[in-house]
């Protein structure tokens, strides 16, 4: 009944990923976040921004790297890396998973980020250990969704 909602990244809003989305976003978010502040002091040190403009900043240079990253992820599925890599990720995904929900676990890691920063050390550890686990001992990358 709610397949669309969560199950294959073929057919569903969220999958799997959708984990390794929220984690990738508390680690990049915290990375956008003090890398921005950065430019920000170094370029504009005489204009004050406000909060909500670095958040928009912030919000921006995240949605940048989602989108980014997803279009390099569509040609990867369409296999333009080849026939492994194609089988590896199990088809495209579905257009709302694409466009909505993963750069949307991005920005959710981006606030955790800020709301909690000690979350990140262990986001970034759980996600190495997600993605290792995940690209060299599963066969693909929906088999942890296949296994439940």
């Amino acid at each position: 009944m709610l397949e669309w909602l969560w199950g294959l990244k073929t057919v569903a809003i969220f999958d799997v990923w959708s984990i390794e989305h929220l984690l990738s976003g508390l680690s990049i978010g915290s990375l956008v976040k003090k890398d921005n502040r950065r430019h920000l002091k170094k370029y504009y040190p005489s204009i004050n921004f406000t909060k909500s403009t670095k958040i928009r900043i912030d919000f921006l240079g995240i949605m940048f790297l989602a989108y980014m990253w997803e279009t390099l992820e569509h040609y990867l599925e369409e296999g333009i890396a080849g026939k492994a890599v194609e089988y590896w990720f199990q088809g495209v995904e579905f257009w709302p998973n694409r466009f909505i929900a993963d750069p949307l676990m991005l920005i959710i890691g981006y606030w955790l980020a800020c709301r909690y920063p000690k979350l990140v050390i262990p986001a970034r550890i759980f996600s190495g250990i997600w993605l290792f686990v995940h690209i060299f001992v599963f066969p693909h990358s929906m088999y942890l969704h296949e296994l439940f």
